[in-house]
Parts: structure tokens; C-alpha cells; sequence
């Protein structure tokens, strides 16, 4: 495999927003060879996230630790960098010769020497045709600290583990102390991460209820990016945003297989202008007495909320007999809308993880809710795509609907983004015995 073509398939992996970007100006996207010739013109001075080197790593020798896992690791447990090989301490560049470089040896000194392991590890070439430079992208580890194995200088037969991280521009040794909070904030990553979900979600809620004039079942969902898009990227316009939303709604409006019309499909000019809200684009028919009531929120960390009021029927399908059409004393829940309504909101956050270059995992949670309090929620189904809905007598009416949870990984494809929709509506109709 050549250069190229080893640059092209590491760097669809590696990050889109380091040191570079941000020292640069650049936007969220691949690094180039010409950003980081820029950087070492500018002089950009080694940072925790950012350290030149000459020469390629080398073996550990005489008992000493090995240097290429010990840079890795304090990367690691620290917030993540770049380590770049070709660029001297003065900044000039000179190169690596590639026929030298053995990744296969450095992701095995990886595995061999950092507990527990960085899976997440990237390496790639760049080069302007001339002179090429080895670039380590170290993500910031979810999994961190992250313990060195090796020998110490002291008794080469001696075995030890040690933390290491970046203090600005060196590595540095983790103290007693630091090592006990590396581990506790290992442990309650996982619980931000859901405290978050649950904090949008109850935001949500909150705002259903103000605005809610009667009784309804609303479908809630929130994705979060595991990694948020960072502070210093440039967040969307408003431009951008409403864009990203006319891009999806002529995505559903046009799949090949005829779709249901989901709730995006109806928000008219409040989906290409949308408003500002905190930290974030608000598209919102809340206000509006004659469409559906649904918001969606686009936020600068790459955060994506929807709610949607599942109850809503037209002014005409209103004042027809409710024993007519069969309707129930509990809210209804179409399941077709259901459906359509997770594949809008999926496809909106796919959207989203492709114009900011998100990186990282989506966790979406999603759940279904009564406006006013604790009411049956009855599932309304129909035989065939525009066909009469009705709720067959075998289905469960609960008060209360589990919320369901899921994936979307990173920059994930069309097929990929209609299975975590489709997993979000089954998992959602499921718990009416559908």
C-alpha cells in the first residue's frame, strides 16, 4: 500500500479539529501537509496536545521506558494531541523516510506497553511529493488513565507501571493524588454523559407542558455527541442550520421507497430560518395553532433535540365523529408517525455530524410523553401506507413509555442511519405490544 493510500483510508479515522486547525484558522476537516508546513513557519510552540519530533521512534534501549508508549499514554490522559515525526526543535522540516517507519511495530509497542489499551489510535503519512512526515493522532481516552508498562532504570528486572501526562510542553509523571482523580472521573464520565441526555430531555418536557393546550402524546428524542464539538470551532450560522434542515427534508421527501410524511415535512418557513436560542437554532412551530407543534434544536456543541406532537390531527379530521373513526378515550400514538418522526430526527443528526465533521459516537435517547400527566397512550396502526388507522384490540394502552437508547457512530451512512432509526421506532411501538 502506498502513501496515498495509506493517508486516505488512516485519515477517514483520525480527528478533524487539532492544534492546527485552531492555531490556523482552519475549519473542522482532514490535516493537510501544507497546515502543518504552516504551523512550524509560524514557530507554533509544543503544547499538551501538540509535540514535534525529529526522528521516528526507536526501540527502548538499556532498560529504558519506551518512549513512543510513554507519549502516547500522557496524550492520552490528558486531553489528546497530535505527535508529529520529520520536524526539528527549530522547526524546520526534515522529514522521515517512510521506508523506515513501521506502524505494524509502533501499534504493537501500543498494545504491549499501555494498559488498558487505546484502541482509538491513528497514523498516517503526509507528504507534498517530496518530503513526508508521520502523523500520531492521539484522541482523548474515555478510558484514561492510562498505566506505562516497562522496567526501571533502577533493576532492569524490575516491572512497573506508570501514569504519565502532558504538562504543557513535557511529559510528566501523575502524582498519588492525580492518579485517584484520573480514576474518578473515568468512573463518572458515563454518568455526565447521561446526565446530559436527561437534562435536554427534561428541558423538553418542560416545555411540552407550558405550551401544550390539551392533553397530547409527544415523542422526545435528544442525541449528544460523546465528544462535543469543540468551543473554539466555528459553530453553524443560521444560514447553515437552516440549510442543514431543508437538506433533510428534501432527503426524506425523495427516498426511493414512497416515505410517511414525518413532522419536519410540515414546518414550512420556521425550518429554513430558524430562531436563536441559547447556544443554539431553534426551529419551532409551537406557537402555531394550525400545524403540528414541533421544535427542533441544533446546538453549537453538536447536540440535536426533537419534539413532536404525535396527537395532532387537521382541523377537518378534528370535527369528525371520534366513534367514526374509532378513536379511543387514551392519546393516540399513529405508529406511522412514530416511524417517520425517527427517521427525520436520525436524519437530522446525521446532517449534523457531517457539516461540523463530528467524530465522535451519538448517544439518542427517545422516549414518548403525555402532556398532561400520566394518561393511556394507545397505539394506532393501518393495514396499508394512507389506509384508515385504527388500534387493534390485542395492543397494550400504557401510562408511561421507557425511554429507549442507542448508537449512531461516527459520520454513519445512509444504511446505517435507517437501522438506528428503525431500532428507535420498534424499540418505541414495542412497549405497546406491536
Amino acid at each position: 500500500m502506498g502513501i496515498a493510500d495509506t493517508s486516505v483510508a488512516a485519515q477517514s479515522r483520525a480527528r478533524i479539529w487539532t492544534k492546527l486547525h485552531q492555531h490556523l484558522g482552519s475549519a473542522p476537516g482532514p490535516l493537510t501537509y501544507g497546515m502543518v508546513s504552516r504551523a512550524a513557519a509560524d514557530h507554533l510552540e509544543e503544547s499538551d496536545d501538540l509535540d514535534w519530533k525529529r526522528d521516528l521512534p526507536q526501540p527502548p534501549m538499556h532498560g529504558q521506558w519506551n518512549e513512543f508508549a510513554k507519549d502516547i499514554s500522557a496524550m492520552a490522559n490528558t486531553r489528546g494531541g497530535l505527535l508529529i515525526y520529520g520536524v526539528a526543535d527549530n522547526h524546520e522540516i526534515i522529514g522521515i523516510d517512510w521506508g523506515k517507519a513501521d506502524l505494524r511495530q509502533y501499534a504493537q509497542w501500543v498494545r504491549n506497553h499501555v494498559h488498558p489499551y487505546l484502541p482509538d489510535l491513528v497514523m498516517y503519512p503526509l507528504t507534498d511529493g517530496a518530503t513526508t512526515l508521520l502523523v500520531v493522532d492521539v484522541p482523548a481516552s474515555e478510558m484514561a488513565p492510562h498505566l506505562v508498562h516497562g522496567r526501571s532504570d533502577k533493576d532492569k528486572e524490575q516491572q512497573a507501571f506508570t501514569v504519565p501526562y502532558r504538562d504543557r510542553d513535557h511529559t510528566a509523571w501523575m502524582a498519588e493524588h492525580q492518579i485517584e482523580r484520573a480514576y474518578r472521573d473515568r468512573f463518572t464520565r458515563t454518568d455526565r454523559a447521561e446526565e446530559a441526555l436527561r437534562r435536554h430531555s427534561d428541558f423538553l418536557t418542560r416545555t411540552i407542558t407550558a405550551h401544550a393546550a390539551k392533553p397530547s402524546a409527544w415523542l422526545v428524542a435528544v442525541a449528544c455527541p460523546t465528544r462535543p464539538y469543540p468551543h473554539g470551532a466555528p459553530p453553524l450560522s443560521r444560514d447553515e442550520a437552516g440549510c442543514l434542515l431543508r437538506v433533510v427534508e428534501e432527503r426524506r421527501s425523495n427516498q426511493p421507497t414512497r416515505p410517511n410524511r414525518g413532522p419536519i415535512s410540515g414546518m414550512g418557513v420556521t425550518l429554513i430560518i430558524p430562531s436563536p436560542g441559547l447556544r443554539r437554532w431553534v426551529a419551532s412551530t409551537m406557537e402555531s395553532e394550525y400545524d403540528r407543534n414541533t421544535m427542533i434544536e441544533l446546538h453549537h456543541d453538536g447536540t440535536v433535540t426533537l419534539a413532536t406532537d404525535l396527537s395532532w390531527r387537521p382541523y377537518a379530521v378534528e370535527q369528525r365523529s371520534l366513534a367514526e373513526e374509532g378513536i379511543g378515550e387514551g392519546l393516540p400514538v399513529p405508529q406511522r408517525l412514530v416511524t417517520a418522526t425517527c427517521a427525520d430526527f436520525v436524519a437530522i443528526v446525521q446532517e449534523m455530524q457531517r457539516k461540523l465533521r463530528l467524530d465522535s459516537t451519538q448517544q439518542i435517547t427517545a422516549t414518548i410523553y403525555a402532556s398532561d400527566g400520566p394518561e393511556a397512550l394507545e397505539p394506532r396502526t393501518a393495514d396499508f401506507d394512507g389506509g384508515c388507522e385504527s388500534t387493534p384490540p390485542y395492543t397494550r394502552r400504557p401510562h408511561h413509555i421507557q425511554p429507549v437508547h442507542t448508537l449512531l457512530p461516527p459520520i454513519a451512512d445512509n444504511e446505517e442511519a435507517a437501522r438506528v432509526s428503525e431500532e428507535l421506532s420498534t424499540d418505541l411501538m414495542s412497549q405497546f405490544g406491536l
